[in-house]
């Protein structure tokens, strides 16, 4: 398939994608005329309860971002305490073995009667043996000297070490307890969100989806009709392409919490791992997607760009092209095509500028 094809291939499946919402939700709104001329009186409390859980599941995300940051340091920090033990025992094995030094040259000023052979060469009648004998004597001042300061140098080289395990080991314990307090609100908010939803009806949950479909086809209509398509026309690099390959190929996916793959995945874990599948390692969170990679204006946004979306960063996806974007929604959802504009942009962002 050729770029123009492919192109157009994304550009159909994208206005596919946004025509069939808008029939959901025509169809959505036809179905509750026939049903009920007059205003239903649950309506406006069932599009709360979609604004609630919303925001429950936004939350959680909030709270998996700190969470999956807790991990990425907590696995950092392991990493060098782990470096820090190996110095230690290199260290150590250097003590060793400068102690084994001074204990040869102990040993050989015993046997020669507690003065060391340069000496009593200084000490000789002969004017070539005082010479040589006075050299030896500099030279093993130098090699004592030495040897003193390496074994000095390597004794506080292990106090350093002793000392940055310490603090390594306090900065995990403090992950952890960020991990875990992180792990019971994700639990909470979602619990607090699936409770919300199963008190509905049959009825009602059919008609929540639609209510949130109505509302991503809104934003996404609002979002198109400032004619940004019209900005937008970058190609995607070739590393893009891979990203995108990757990503495009977890349609279908259940969204997890802190998953990465290769079964189910959260917002982050599917970006994370599609750009390093492209050879490009980048942040683990979308907060730190937001914080540490290129920004760039909407306008240039090219395919392979992560769009970073709320205020607090707590969610991201993958722009594919022709206004839209694929990512893993949300607890309950699966890895899928959406409005790039379905949600309030914060910004966009290039992990290979």
């Amino acid at each position: 398939m050729g770029t123009v094809e492919r192109r157009r291939w994304r550009g159909a499946s994208a206005l596919t994608l946004l025509c069939a919402t808008a029939l959901l939700a025509v169809s959505a709104m036809t179905g509750v005329a026939q049903a009920a001329p007059m205003p239903e009186p649950g309506a406006k409390s069932l599009e709360r309860v979609r604004q609630e859980i919303d925001e429950l599941y936004r939350q959680a995300g909030t709270a998996t971002d700190a969470y999956n940051l807790a991990e990425s340091e907590a696995k950092a920090q392991s990493a060098k305490i782990v470096e820090i033990a190996k110095q230690v025992v290199a260290g150590q094995d250097r003590i060793t073995a400068l102690k084994n030094r001074a204990g040869a040259a102990a040993r050989a000023q015993y046997r020669s009667g507690g003065m060391p052979a340069g000496a009593q060469l200084a000490l000789s009648n002969s004017p070539s043996q005082f010479l040589d004998g006075a050299d030896r004597i500099r030279q093993g001042e130098k090699a004592t000297t030495v040897l003193l300061s390496e074994m000095n140098r390597t004794q506080s080289d292990l106090q350093q070490y002793a000392k940055d395990a310490s603090a390594q080991w306090d900065k995990l314990e403090a992950n952890r307890i960020k991990q875990e307090a992180s792990k019971k609100q994700i639990e909470e908010k979602i619990k607090s969100a699936e409770s919300l939803e199963s008190k509905l009806e049959a009825e009602e949950k059919a008609r929540l989806i639609q209510l949130e479909q109505e509302a991503q086809y809104k934003a996404q209509t609002a979002w198109l009709s400032t004619g940004v398509l019209k900005e937008i026309n970058s190609s995607a690099s070739e590393s893009g392409k891979k990203a995108l390959q990757y990503a495009t190929a977890q349609m279908g996916k259940p969204y997890v919490w802190g998953a990465e793959g290769p079964d189910s995945f959260d917002c982050s874990g599917l970006t994370s791992q599609a750009w390093r599948a492209a050879g490009k390692g980048i942040p683990r969170t979308s907060q730190e997607q937001l914080r540490l990679l290129p920004k760039v204006a909407i306008k240039d946004m090219r395919p392979g760009d992560l769009i970073i979306y709320f205020d607090d960063a707590s969610h991201v996806g993958m722009y594919v092209g022709d206004g839209a974007m694929i990512h893993a929604p949300r607890p309950g959802r699966n890895v899928t095509l959406a409005g790039a504009g379905s949600m309030p942009i914060k910004a966009v962002v290039r992990p290979d500028a």
